[in-house]
C-alpha cells in the first residue's frame, strides 16, 4: 500500500508473507532434487580418469594390461553378439519347418473367391424374390448412357413372367444430362415402355436424425447438385391411376438396376426420408427391404444386377459390383472409359494437359491434385480410383447420343409394346415429363463429355449361371497358365532340323523369333540372289542355328569403317 506523504510505495512484506514465499521455495527445491535423485543425477558432471601418474613405476607396463584387458572385453562381446546371432538364426529354421510356407495373397485370393461365389448367389436370389413378388417393375437407368443401363435378360423374365407383370423404364439422373439429349432419349425409349424422367434428391432426414451428419469423406464426392428432387409426383400419380384402371387395393413396386443408378435413393425421394441406406460404395444393398409409401403403394428395393464377364471392358468398369477401393487393377479399367470419350473434353474437365496414353493422363491428374507417395512418386492406383468414383457417381457429366433409327430388341415385339402401355396413361405421363425438365437444371452440351455407348449390358439372373461363369473364368485363367507354360515346346518345334534335331543350346524364346525372321529373310535373299547371280555362283547359306551366326548377317567389323579424321571448327 502506498503511503500518501512518500513518493515511493515500501518493498517492506509482512512476515507471514515473506515466511510464505520462503517456505514455498524450500518445498520446490526438495522436489527437484527428489526427481534428479530418482531419475539417477543425470545431470551430474562425470569425473575424468586422472590416469596413471608420471613418478609411478612400471608405468608403461600398467597401460600395456590396461589396454589389453580392453581388448578383451570388446572380443568376448563380439563373440557373445555372434552366438546370439546363431541362436535366432536356428530358431527360425526350427519354426520355418513346423509351420508350412503359407503365401498371404493366395490366402486372400481364395476368400475373396469363396465370398464373391456365395455373395453373387445371394444377390441373385433376393434379385428374384424381388422380380416375382412386385406387380410393378421399375428399371432404373442413367440417364447419361440409358442404353447401356438396360439389362435385356431382366426385361426378358419380366415380360415372360406369368402375372403379367408391368415395366416402367426410370431415367435418373436428368440434372447430369443436356436436355436435348435427355428430350431425344425419350422419344427413343417411348417407343418400347413407360418412360419417367427423374431427379432424386442428395440429401433426406434420417429416421432417427434431426439433421443429416455429412462425414469428411462424402464431402469430396457429390451425389447430386442441389437437394431439391424431381419427377416423383408424376410417378406416383402414374402409380396410383395403375391401381385404378387395374382395380386393385394395393400394388408391390420392385425397382431394379445396375450399381450406382439412384435406387435406393428414389425410393428415398418418395419415401421424403432415409428409409434405404444411400452410399458410393457399389452394392450397398445386399437384400430385399419393403418400404410403405401409402395406403396403395408398397415399393421393394431390390440389390444391383451382376454384369457379366462376356460385356465390354468400360461396361464392366462403370457397372461392376466389386467396390472400387476393392480393385486390384483400378488402372486398366480406366483404359477402356478414356478410350470411349472425347480427348479435349476431358483434358477441360479435369484440368490437363495433352496426353498419349491413360498412364501419363493419369500421372499428370495425380501431379495436379498433389496425390504423390513417398518422395514424390505419382499415387496412380488412386488417382484412377478417383475417377472411377466420378464416372459411377454424378461428379462428371457425360452423355450419350441415341441410335438415329429405332429398332426393337429381338425379345420385345409389337404386341408387348402395346401392352406395356396399356396400364397406364401415356399423355399425361409425357406432360408431367415436359413439366419436370423445364423444373431442373441441366448443363450445356459444350460442358458435357460426348460419350460411345457400348449397347445393352447382359446380367446374371439365375444363380446357375453365376456358378458356371465362375467356373469358366477358372478354366479361362488356367488354360492361359497351360499356354504360357506350353509356348516354349511350341518354339521348340518350330526350329527344327531336315533331320528332325532341335536347335536349343542356350537359345533364348526372344533369340528364337529373331531366328525365324532372319530365315524369313535369308530366303528372300536366296531367291534375289537366285535370279540376279550366274548359274555358277554359290547360293547363300540359309542355315541358321543357334551356335553359327548367319553368312549374309551385317559385319560392323570389316564393312563399318570408323572416320577419325578432324572436325574443323567453325
Amino acid at each position: 500500500m502506498k503511503r500518501p506523504k512518500l513518493k515511493k510505495a515500501s518493498k517492506r512484506l509482512t512476515c507471514h508473507k515473506r515466511f510464505k514465499i520462503q517456505r514455498k521455495v524450500r518445498e520446490h527445491k526438495r522436489k527437484i532434487r527428489k526427481e534428479a535423485k530418482k531419475q539417477g543425477n543425470k545431470n551430474k558432471k562425470s569425473r575424468k580418469d586422472p590416469g596413471v601418474p608420471n613418478n609411478a613405476p612400471f608405468k608403461e607396463a600398467v597401460l600395456r594390461e590396461a589396454e589389453q584387458r580392453k581388448q578383451n572385453l570388446e572380443e568376448l562381446k563380439q563373440k557373445q553378439k555372434l552366438a546370439r546371432q546363431k541362436e535366432v538364426a536356428k530358431k527360425r529354421k526350427l519354426e520355418a519347418k513346423k509351420e508350412p510356407e503359407v503365401d498371404e495373397k493366395q490366402l486372400k485370393k481364395k476368400l475373396a473367391k469363396l465370398e464373391g461365389k456365395s455373395s453373387r448367389k445371394s444377390l441373385c436370389s433376393e434379385l428374384n424374390k424381388v422380380l416375382d413378388a412386385s406387380d410393378v417393375i421399375l428399371e432404373v437407368v442413367d440417364a447419361r448412357d440409358p442404353l447401356g443401363y438396360r439389362c435385356p435378360q431382366v426385361e426378358q423374365a419380366v415380360l415372360q413372367s406369368e402375372g403379367k407383370k408391368q415395366l416402367v423404364l426410370v431415367l435418373n439422373k436428368i440434372d447430369l444430362v443436356p436436355k436435348e439429349n435427355t428430350e431425344k432419349w425419350l422419344k427413343y425409349l417411348e417407343n418400347e415402355f413407360p418412360v419417367v424422367v427423374f431427379k432424386s434428391s442428395a440429401q433426406l432426414q434420417d429416421r432417427t436424425m434431426d439433421q443429416k451428419r455429412i462425414s469428411k469423406l462424402n464431402t469430396g464426392i457429390e451425389i447430386s447438385h442441389n437437394n431439391t428432387c424431381a419427377g416423383d409426383e408424376s410417378l406416383l400419380k402414374m402409380l396410383i391411376s395403375y391401381c385404378r384402371k387395374q382395380d386393385l387395393k394395393s400394388i408391390k413396386v420392385g425397382v431394379v438396376g445396375f450399381p450406382n443408378v439412384g435406387k435406393s435413393s428414389i425410393i428415398n425421394s418418395l419415401k421424403k426420408m432415409r428409409a434405404c441406406n444411400v452410399g458410393q460404395v457399389r452394392g450397398l444393398t445386399k437384400s430385399m427391404q419393403e418400404v410403405h409409401i401409402d395406403k396403395q403403394i408398397k415399393i421393394l428395393d431390390s440389390p444391383s444386377i451382376i454384369a457379366s464377364a462376356s460385356n465390354s471392358a468400360v461396361a464392366l468398369s462403370l457397372r461392376n459390383i466389386v467396390d472400387i477401393e476393392a480393385l486390384e487393377n483400378p488402372t486398366s479399367v480406366v483404359e477402356p472409359i478414356l478410350k470411349n470419350c472425347n480427348k479435349q473434353q476431358v483434358m477441360l474437365q479435369y484440368n490437363v494437359p495433352n496426353f498419349r496414353t491413360s498412364l501419363e493422363f493419369l500421372t499428370l491428374l495425380a501431379q495436379k491434385r498433389s496425390m504423390l507417395k513417398k518422395g514424390g512418386i505419382p499415387d496412380i492406383e488412386k488417382t484412377a480410383k478417383l475417377i472411377l468414383y466420378d464416372w459411377s457417381g454424378a461428379k462428371v457429366n457425360y452423355h450419350t447420343a441415341p441410335p438415329e433409327r429405332h429398332k426393337l430388341p429381338n425379345y420385345i415385339t409389337a404386341k408387348l409394346v402395346e401392352e406395356a402401355k396399356r396400364g397406364f396413361n401415356t399423355g399425361e405421363l409425357t406432360n408431367h415429363n415436359e413439366n419436370t425438365l423445364k423444373g431442373v437444371r441441366c448443363p450445356n452440351m459444350a460442358s458435357s463429355i460426348v460419350f460411345q455407348s457400348t449397347g445393352p449390358t447382359n446380367g446374371l439372373i439365375k444363380e446357375a449361371n453365376v456358378g458356371e461363369e465362375l467356373q469358366d473364368q477358372e478354366r479361362n485363367k488356367d488354360n492361359n497358365s497351360v499356354n504360357l507354360k506350353n509356348s516354349e515346346a511350341e518354339y521348340v518345334e518350330i526350329d527344327q532340323d531336315k533331320n528332325g534335331k532341335v536347335k536349343t543350346d542356350g537359345c533364348t524364346i526372344a533369340k528364337k523369333l529373331q531366328i525365324k525372321q532372319m530365315k524369313v529373310t535369308a530366303k528372300k535373299n536366296k531367291l534375289e540372289s537366285e535370279k540376279i547371280a550366274d548359274s555358277s555362283q554359290k547360293p547363300i547359306s540359309a542355315d541358321l542355328s543357334c551356335e553359327t551366326p548367319m553368312e549374309d548377317a551385317y559385319d560392323f567389323n570389316t564393312d563399318y569403317v570408323e572416320d577419325l579424321s578432324p572436325v574443323p571448327i567453325s
